[in-house]
């Protein structure tokens, strides 16, 4: 018992040995919450307190299920297969395996994974004879699967508000009964069916109560509204649930995750204060400093605060680029130093809040011939919805490209199906031409008129790229193809898909091709040499990209946190919602607190948005962080150059359509200052201003994000 106790801290030591009761152990980055799990199963175990049936400890991965297994069969003597420890997902399968017939289920039923899902709702949509560009898969699956995190049914819903909506719940119980005269479940039915069984089944909900007197969770700050429930009914009125997690840490709020739980834990668990681990074992001071300072401007957290005993180590480093460009550049030449010095490419990582933030990123690694990997994602040009707009491009530079028709040709759906395909294929394998031309004489009919609409569509946008500059080629291209259109339809991965396609725009804007006639060719081949360069072999020293959402759990020596300006980070979808606003800053407290060693900060004066240079502010998270604790890389820049006149809107002189502010007007800003309005630009919402303020010197605002108020 000394050997499983040694080398816990007060804190740990007390968390592991706590009671036979609830207990909510709010767990801080790097604090040890795996090994405080871990070995609280292995002390009841070795305990006596319970055997390995009685335990139920439930994970959000199947990589945390393993670790755990793993960790747990090195501390104490037992079988951890027959353990019931697993996800959410896998255990409400194992227990619907078992009782199958009181939950309705055939013995051998099959699963659904999410693309499997889809398939099934495309073939729903198209016996109900219903167009899945009315209504879309991938939103019907959403629609569904929400309702179903919710613990709703069909029938249980309240009334539709419109025909659309109506329609969608028609569609969900369709569905259901589909799944059922297949024995079938998704994803969601298998925690929503176990959670039904348990309520209705009193004598089965009481076998499991008193089978397993302790039930663990790990990161319970991201269990949704069934999830608690689920566990509520299990644990019963004498069970001890014991949760670790972070409400700092509560970053998916998006997925349907309810922060909520944990404070309801408390009460409904009657447990009186969270068992607080604040020592941690991965970040020096200055870092734990700047996130603790952060976090506390959160309201309604249940409080906690980091601390170690590694020392200070070295201030922020805190880099105010000119453009995006130029803060890419800086960030790869720090890494390229850093790397000079002795640290791994491994143990870096690049973090940013929108996937298509690493577009640009992606370029210069590429130029510098510095390999990377994309961690939790596709690298840029991998990414579905580039793949879809290049293919068009590719049609538009050479309509002989079948490879590129055959991506496009229905996508969005226009009513082309495979059999249709396979008969231009068939054409064209017997004249010896391209699907193209086999597409040109398709005939008359049905079919033909949806085909002869496509030719119709790549001939106009040929056309049109005569006329238009590169970036106008393939926004146009995105909006005529109905590229846009289906993806502002899925709620699911829609925002950040459009936001991607937005980058390419962006991408091409700042393309310097070596002939201008052959600018769209230039910029294919960029594309195809950069989507196969660089690719890190698995297991090589590389890079590391990713998200703040995928970083969540992971550490590095040092990390970047890259694009911190209003609207980008935090989110523009936020900034005027105090429930969203507090969770960018969790988001941002989760990126701090990546770090081991060191840590950089950056954002840019100027970055390109649809296809413009746009100017925003300096993220107020920045602000937040102490400046005693930050070292500036750079001094303030000067304001952007304004782009050559034909490249852009005659300047506005009075800025007034939906912010009455005028030239020569005194303005005050909540970090700059007092400030005098010298220029504007722009127009309706669209609006920047120029302002020589007082401390600051002249600034250009754009005034979405800037809060102006008159002096």
């Amino acid at each position: 018992m000394s050997d499983l106790l040694a080398g816990l801290n007060p804190e740990q030591l007390r968390a592991v040995t706590w009671p036979a009761k609830s207990a909510l152990v709010l767990a801080g980055a790097g604090s040890g919450k795996t090994r405080v799990l871990t070995t609280r199963i292995a002390w009841l175990l070795s305990t006596g307190q319970t055997s390995p049936a009685g335990i139920l400890a439930v994970t959000f991965t199947n990589k945390a299920a393993r670790e755990m297994q793993t960790r747990l069969s090195a501390m104490a003597p037992v079988n951890v297969r027959n353990m019931w420890i697993g996800t959410f997902h896998g255990l409400c399968n194992r227990f619907l395996r078992i009782h199958y017939r009181d939950a309705g289920l055939p013995q051998a039923f099959q699963i659904l994974d999410s693309a499997d899902q889809q398939a099934a709702i495309k073939r729903l949509l198209k016996s109900l004879e219903l167009s899945d560009e009315k209504y879309p898969p991938r939103a019907v699956q959403s629609y569904i699967n929400g309702n179903k995190e919710a613990g709703l049914r069909a029938e249980a819903l309240p009334p539709a508000l419109n025909p659309y909506e109506a329609k969608l719940v028609e569609l969900y119980a369709a569905y259901d009964a589909q799944c059922r005269r297949e024995g079938v479940v998704d994803f969601a039915e298998l925690l929503l069916r176990s959670y039904e069984l348990l309520s209705r089944n009193e004598a089965l909900r009481a076998h499991y109560c008193s089978r397993f007197s302790h039930i663990l969770v790990d990161e319970f700050q991201d269990t949704n509204r069934l999830q608690y429930a689920w566990l509520k009914l299990l644990a019963g009125e004498h069970g001890a649930l014991f949760a670790v997690g972070d409400d700092d840490q509560s970053i998916y709020g998006f997925r349907g995750a309810e922060v909520g739980n944990m404070r309801a834990l408390l009460s409904d668990f009657h447990v009186a204060e969270p068992v607080r681990l604040e020592q941690n074992y991965r970040s020096m001071g200055n870092i734990l400093n700047a996130a603790n300072t952060l976090i506390e401007q959160n309201d309604g957290r249940l409080g906690k605060n980091l601390w170690t005993d590694a020392g200070e180590g070295e201030k922020i480093r805190f880099y105010q680029a000119g453009s995006d460009g130029d803060e890419a550049e800086f960030i790869i030449d720090e890494v390229k130093s850093l790397h000079r010095e002795g640290l791994a490419l491994s143990d870096m990582a690049v973090l940013y809040r929108s996937n298509a933030q690493s577009r640009l990123l992606e370029h210069v690694l590429v130029n510098a011939q510095i390999p990377y990997r994309i961690y939790g994602g596709l690298r840029f040009f991998e990414r579905q919805e580039i793949k879809h707009a290049l293919a068009y491009l590719r049609l538009v530079a050479n309509p002989d490209d079948d490879n590129a028709l055959l991506r496009v040709i229905n996508v969005p759906a226009r009513g082309i199906g495979a059999r249709s395909v396979e008969n231009l294929q068939a054409a064209g394998r017997e004249q010896g031409i391209s699907l193209w031309q086999a597409a040109c004489g398709a005939g008359s009919g049905r079919t033909a008129a949806k085909i002869g609409e496509f030719v119709l569509l790549i001939e106009k946008l040929r056309e049109q790229s005569r006329d238009f500059s590169l970036a106008e080629t393939i926004s146009l291209a995105i909006d005529r193809s109905g590229l846009r259109d289906m993806y502002e339809q899925d709620k699911k991965d829609g925002e950040e898909r459009l936001a991607n396609l937005d980058e390419l725009v962006n991408a091409a804007a700042s393309f310097l091709p070596d002939q201008p006639e052959q600018a769209l060719t230039e910029f294919l081949a960029a594309a195809s040499l950069e989507a196969g360069e660089h690719q890190a072999d698995a297991g090589s020293d590389a890079l590391q990209l990713m998200t703040v959402h995928a970083a969540k759990g992971l550490e590095f020596d040092a990390v970047f946190v890259s694009g911190l300006e209003e609207g980008l980070f935090p989110h523009e979808n936020s900034i005027m919602d105090g429930k969203g606003l507090q969770e960018e800053r969790r988001l941002m407290y989760v990126a701090i607190t990546r770090a081991r060693k060191r840590l950089y900060l950056s954002s840019a004066q100027s970055r390109m948005l649809h296809g413009q240079s746009r100017y925003p502010i300096p993220s107020r998270f920045i602000d937040e962080i102490p400046a005693e604790l930050i070292h500036a890389l750079s001094a303030t820049v000067k304001a952007p150059v304004p782009m050559a006149p034909s490249r852009r809107a005659a300047p506005q002189r009075r800025a007034e359509n939906a912010y009455g502010l005028s030239i020569g007007q005194a303005v005050s800003h909540a970090k700059f200052g007092l400030g005098v309005v010298i220029d504007a630009e722009g127009n309706g919402e669209d609006v920047r201003l120029q302002i020589n303020f007082a401390e600051h010197g002249l600034k250009w605002l754009d005034l979405r994000y800037a809060k102006l108020t008159p002096a």
